[in-house]
């Protein structure tokens, strides 16, 4: 059986790697956060800049992100820290963790008599997890197992003519066996609506596709009026873009040929197999942690500018689509679609490219994020104003 050399979760999930995952519940943490992955090295270290200045809907999307992000199979163990009186307490988080029924632990820094004392009863803990992870042993699966998302950050005019159309090539690949695939970037779909709509698997599907693009949509104009239409950035510009709507049709074809199964929130778990969209922002890193917290273990990531951006315990795998940008960051970057312009390879070719090294990085091989410890901070979607 061709497959891949994964660790199975008590919940039936598969991770491609085996991390413990030591995550803030607040800012306020991150020190405490900082100071244990430096001790144990072989964590993984997830923190961020948000704090209590939060409310309403962002409360709830956020405490989805990081509970469901505590759930994603590439994390063999997590160790949470907060403070104590955030709005999001250690107790909510650890609580989804322990619904996976993987080894968890929680530390509150005011309980334990400050931040010293609570980052060495940190260490101390994640030694333990460490050396539990070290026990579990990988096991072959086949790639319906896999969970794959899509994403395209700092595009040129070239993106949607090379990278992306492979990506969809192996987004179709990772379908046909039985696996899922993500597409997000709402925004990024401006004006596609009707292709889209038009793959739904059901008529409640194709509604909502047009329901969340047309949402996103009069979000923007109601922001930036007459902009939004452009609504994109000074780098997608100064790469040949002209408008949202030629980024987006560039963008879509990241989900290749399949069927839409499926439209589910930020952050949520998908039910269903196959392509489904992810009602998500274009921002790289707030894309990238939804997708991670919708048990993603791999991402696909197109650029046409050049980004060394990865996310902490998930595989980054970078797509570059002009051979001048390989060539320039060519350590950043695992594959050079540029070819497809340069009529060496076709977009089938480099597909199969890319379909080459997700089955190499889902048995472990390192993409070229995770050597060069490009993890970056967990940014989550707000979608309003902290108080």
């Amino acid at each position: 059986m061709e497959g891949f050399r994964g660790y199975e979760r008590p919940d039936g999930t598969v991770g491609i790697r085996n991390h413990v995952a030591v995550i803030s519940s607040v800012t306020c943490a991150n020190g405490v956060v900082d100071r244990i992955c430096a001790e144990v090295p072989e964590t993984v270290k997830i923190i961020h800049v948000n704090g209590c200045g939060r409310g309403g809907s962002d409360l709830i999307l956020h405490t989805r992100t990081l509970q469901n992000l505590c759930r994603n199979p590439n994390y063999a163990a997590v160790l949470i820290v907060g403070l104590g009186c955030e709005l999001i307490p250690a107790d909510s988080i650890h609580l989804a963790a322990a619904f996976t029924q993987k080894p968890s632990e929680k530390i509150v820094i005011q309980n334990e008599g400050g931040s010293g004392k609570a980052a060495e009863k940190g260490i101390e803990i994640a030694t333990r997890l460490v050396k539990q992870a070290t026990e579990i042993k990988p096991e072959m699966f086949s790639f319906d197992r896999l969970r794959i998302g899509l994403k395209c950050g700092g595009s040129d005019a070239f993106s949607g003519l090379s990278a992306n159309p492979a990506i969809g090539v192996a987004s179709d690949w990772i379908v046909e066996q039985g696996g899922n695939s993500v597409l997000t970037e709402i925004e990024e779909l401006n004006g596609t609506n009707h292709i889209l709509m038009k793959r739904a698997a059901t008529e409640s599907v194709a509604n909502r596709i047009d329901e969340v693009i047309n949402q996103t949509n009069s979000e923007a104009v109601e922001i930036l009026g007459d902009f939004a239409k452009l609504m994109i950035s000074a780098g997608n510009i100064e790469g040949g873009m002209t408008t949202i709507v030629e980024k987006s049709l560039g963008s879509a074809v990241k989900g290749g040929t399949s069927r839409i199964n499926e439209v589910f929130e930020y952050a949520e778990i998908p039910t269903q197999k196959g392509l489904m969209i992810m009602n998500g922002p274009g921002y790289d890193p707030e894309a990238m942690a939804g997708l991670a917290a919708a048990g993603c273990q791999l991402i696909l990531f197109s650029t046409g500018r050049g980004t060394p951006l990865g996310f902490p315990g998930v595989p980054v795998i970078k797509i570059a689509s002009n051979s001048r940008l390989y060539k320039n960051f060519e350590l950043d970057i695992d594959i050079n679609a540029g070819e497809i312009l340069e009529g060496i390879q076709s977009i089938q070719d480099v597909g199969a490219e890319i379909v080459d090294l997700i089955k190499r990085v889902a048995s472990g091989e390192k993409t070229r994020a995770e050597i060069n410890k490009q993890e970056g901070l967990l940014c989550m979607y707000t979608r309003h104003r902290s108080l």
